[in-house]
């Protein structure tokens, strides 16, 4: 992959250029020059392509061309589209293998902190939720005056955070808004990264406490605390109030220890986000080997932002179990091609101006790089947004595309460790779940370094393979699950991240 060019599949006819190419450049292995100036993760043709002909990139199509494309051509918006809907060959559980777990003597182990119903956290947070936007301000008071150096003689605890949103009324008291608000909080409040959670409301919204507790199984008592401001006397008295409640729980919940655990126990969330023409070439196949060692050693990933696997979901239903895990899967794809088209919009709304600016031009390309982070492993569950991921195995999670909606349903469903990929730059953090960042490229890790927590350029350069990224990825992950922190914990991301899928009318 060192070369100036980067061919994926030999039946491609387009071949990624490895650094920008100047026009007269001789593309390697062809007899084809590029015709303009090619920047660095954009597609030149290495053959004449038709108008309404398939442009094919991993062997697979990623568009048509909308204008005739000659060899040496730069391949992208101005004359690549999406074109008509094709069939794809979803061919239900045609790939599925079983899986070659590695014996339970030998699996890896990370060094957790075991919670009293045996679940195994990666961080040890308080957390203050909202029901609604009336109380996100009463939350932050709360988490403020647990900052500096507040925590000082509780070293084991990682921080008290307020995860606010602009949620909770002016909607509908029934239905799949409220549900899968009432999921995303209430999968926080029991995520075993909090080691205690108060939740913070007005009174008179939509999002009702007490409904929200009876609806999700919640139960209040020592680590699940609940206050309502205009019961409570008001906003200072009620942050009085949480603070007290939050200062009397420091000692107990900093009397805990990391213990040696097998890697079973996690759950990690796959993200990408600012992606560019080297996702699906460098950090997202890397992530997807370390996805399969993960599995291999019994532990759970979660792909999920259902817009991005457009295109590419029948490389998904061919490594499901059963053929109900891949219809499932189809059926969400069918609800947002519905869901889209009611509202104005269109699925290749995606990529970004970012995203093509990397190179990628339609959803189609950008989903078959964005597929590779889960691996070549069996596809087991598909579930709702936000809702508890039970694995062991890859999941899918019906999600948006927009990053931070996205892994907030992740985490809900409980998610303990994050790795997100990104070729563009994007900082993300979301407590209280860690977030990896992986570069694609290595220009991008040396410009971002206090971003960045590793380097999946080499694989483009030729110095490292994908086998050797993707091991390094999985012993971060198993490092950043025994409490290294990661740059986005060291810079103060993932407070403000936290945001929940709003989903139908605001009334």
């Amino acid at each position: 992959m060192a070369s100036l060019t980067i061919r994926l599949h030999p039946a491609d006819n387009v071949v990624v250029a490895g650094a920008d190419l100047p026009e007269g450049t001789a593309l390697p292995g062809t007899d084809v020059a590029a015709r303009t100036t090619i920047p660095s993760g954009h597609k030149v043709a290495v053959q004449a392509i038709a108008v309404g002909e398939p442009v094919r990139k991993y062997n697979q199509v990623i568009g048509f061309a909308t204008a005739p494309i000659a060899p040496g051509d730069h391949v992208h918006v101005h004359n690549l589209g999406m074109g008509d809907s094709f069939e794809r060959d979803h061919a239900f559980g045609a790939d599925s293998r079983p899986t070659d777990f590695v014996p339970e003597a030998e699996r890896a182990t990370f060094q957790g902190i075991v919670r009293a119903d045996g679940r195994v956290a990666t961080r040890n947070y308080i957390g203050v939720l909202t029901t609604v936007n009336c109380s996100a301000t009463a939350a932050r008071m709360v988490a403020d005056q647990f900052r500096g150096d507040a925590l000082a003689a509780y070293p084991n605890i990682d921080g008290v955070v307020a995860l606010t949103h602009a949620y909770g009324c002016g909607m509908g008291s029934q239905g799949d808004a409220i549900d899968a608000l009432r999921r995303t909080i209430a999968g926080y409040a029991r995520h075993p990264n909090f080691a205690a959670v108060i939740v913070l409301g007005l009174g008179c919204e939509v999002n009702q406490i007490d409904k929200l507790v009876e609806v999700e199984g919640l139960t209040v008592g020592d680590t699940l605390h609940t206050l309502a401001i205009q019961e409570s006397g008001g906003t200072a008295a009620t942050v009085r109030e949480s603070v007290e409640r939050i200062r009397a729980l420091l000692p107990r919940v900093n009397d805990v220890t990391r213990q040696t655990v097998p890697a079973s126990h996690l759950i990690l969330a796959l993200q990408c986000g600012g992606s560019d023409g080297y996702s699906g070439i460098t950090a997202n196949p890397a992530l997807g080997f370390a996805v399969d060692l993960l599995v291999r050693n019994g532990g759970t990933a979660v792909l999920s932002e259902t817009p991005e696997v457009y295109g590419a979901e029948h490389l998904l239903t061919r490594r499901a179990v059963r053929p109900e895990v891949g219809e499932t899967l189809v059926e969400r794809i069918r609800w947002w091609e519905d869901y889209t088209s009611r509202t104005g919009g269109e699925m290749n709304n995606n990529p970004s101006p970012g995203n093509k600016k990397g190179g990628l031009t339609t959803i189609l390309e950008k989903s078959l790089g964005a597929v590779a982070k889960a691996g070549t492993t069996n596809l087991v569950e598909v579930v709702r947004y936000a809702e508890p991921i039970t694995g062991p195995g890859l999941v899918f999670m019906d999600t948006p595309g927009y990053d931070p909606v996205s892994a907030t349903g992740q985490v809900a469903g409980g998610a303990n460790v994050l790795c997100f990929t990104t070729g563009r730059g994007s900082v993300f953090g979301c407590k209280p779940t860690p977030s990896l960042k992986l570069a694609t490229n290595t220009p991008l890790y040396r410009k971002m370094t206090d971003d960045m927590d590793i380097d999946c350029g080499t694989i483009a350069t030729g110095d490292a393979t994908i086998e050797e990224v993707g091991r390094a990825i999985f012993q971060l992950v198993l490092d950043t699950a025994s409490g290294r922190k990661t740059k986005s914990e060291e810079l103060g991301f993932g407070s403000d991240e936290f945001t929940p899928w709003q989903m139908g009318a605001v009334m």
